[in-house]
């Protein structure tokens, strides 16, 4: 099989490369600590380098990217360890509203102009998929929507939220822009310094338009082709780790000799780098794969990101303790990229439940 990146795919990586560099620790720190969580210019300066129409079809106004693109493109900006939300707020609505056929909304979400995010999680759900504690009722113009959703990511960024309910006894996906009547948002921090909240509705009315043509098994899908690429994005980032604790061990000097001397060490190192070669495997192995058979193709990707995650958090525990207590902190990129990890592997599924799913669809 042939690894060798096209020019295009090149190309990409080194926009991301690029787009990235200016942004260290201090930066990536102010920029989590905002108002929001991020910086509505530089999403948009990320909308104009085209990272977020590779996620769309050439019909849909996008530029067709494939799933080894994007994962190629997600791997780079977990190596550049950016804090730019580009698979929450870019590629996940991209595909659930190429689907739904909400062409207004696709063409201001792959252009910058707004920001939308996925809210689907309900409490004592774990990572079902299926709605149950919002409804949507039918009403004479639209529909009403009541409940609450938890773990919005974005919750203060994104000016449109794409809602999943209970409509009918199956569940639909909605468009509730922010500033709707009877719409609450209770925000808090993650783990990697980022803003998620809790929606609350009440009564709130949309109209007919706003219900996307997605069926459950549509939405199944575009959340296997996001677990691959949140994969990928920790296959980058487990790389980042790798490097950066590889430099510290040459120069951190104990007993009057480079700590990466000791044997013991080493021996660790080794397995870190085994570890994300074979994350990197499993990565383009599932990106690779053969999409006409949907059923194995998600298996694979499940299976993937259990993988990658297990391996990845490894990886980092190993970055932390080899740096010793300030691994953990804001003061260094390691800490941030640990953090970010955590996130990652818990994104619509943690291992346990990856692979249990992954069982069960042989």
């Amino acid at each position: 099989m042939n690894f060798d990146l096209s020019e295009e795919q090149e190309l990409f990586c080194s926009s991301v490369e690029r787009f990235a560099a200016p942004v260290d620790v201090e930066a990536r720190r102010k920029l989590r600590l905002s108002p929001t969580g991020y910086d509505r210019e530089r999403w948009s300066q990320l909308a104009e380098l085209g990272l977020i129409a590779l996620a769309a079809s050439e019909e849909a106004g996008g530029m067709g990217g494939s799933s080894i693109d994007l994962a190629l493109v997600a791997e780079a900006i977990g190596k550049a360890n950016s804090p730019d939300p580009w698979l929450e707020h870019g590629v996940l609505p991209a595909l659930l509203l190429e689907r739904g056929r909400a062409d207004g909304a696709l063409e201001k979400i792959l252009g910058g102009e707004q920001v939308a995010s996925f809210a689907w999680a309900e409490r004592a759900q774990r990572y079902s998929l299926a709605a149950r504690h919002v409804t949507a009722e039918s009403a004479t113009d639209g529909f009403t929507l009541t409940g609450e959703k938890t773990l919005v990511p974005g919750a203060l960024l994104a000016d449109l939220f794409i809602v999943t309910a209970d409509c009918a006894g199956q569940t639909a996906c909605f468009l509730v822009p922010r500033d709707t009547d009877g719409l609450e948002v209770r925000a808090y921090r993650l783990a990697d310094g980022s803003i998620a909240g809790e929606l609350k509705l009440t009564r709130v009315a949309v109209a007919s338009p706003a219900k996307l043509a997605l069926d459950p098994q549509a939405v199944a899908t575009v959340v296997s082709q996001v677990r691959l690429y949140a994969a990928a994005e920790m296959v980058g980032l487990g790389q980042r780790l790798l490097d950066d604790t590889l430099a510290y061990v040459k120069e951190r000097e104990q007993f009057g000799v480079a700590i990466g001397t000791f044997q013991a060490l080493q021996h660790r190192l080794v397995e870190a780098y085994a570890k994300i070669e074979q994350s990197r495997s499993m990565l383009y192995r599932a990106a690779l794969g053969d999409r006409s058979d949907q059923h194995n193709w998600s298996r694979a990707a499940a299976g993937a990101k259990a993988f990658i995650g297990e391996n990845v958090d490894a990886i980092a525990r190993e970055a932390v303790q080899m740096h010793g207590g300030m691994g953990i902190t804001d003061e260094l990129a390691i800490g941030h990229a640990m953090k970010r990890v955590m996130v990652l592997a818990r994104l619509f599924g943690d291992a346990d439940s990856l692979l249990a799913e992954y069982a069960l669809a042989a």
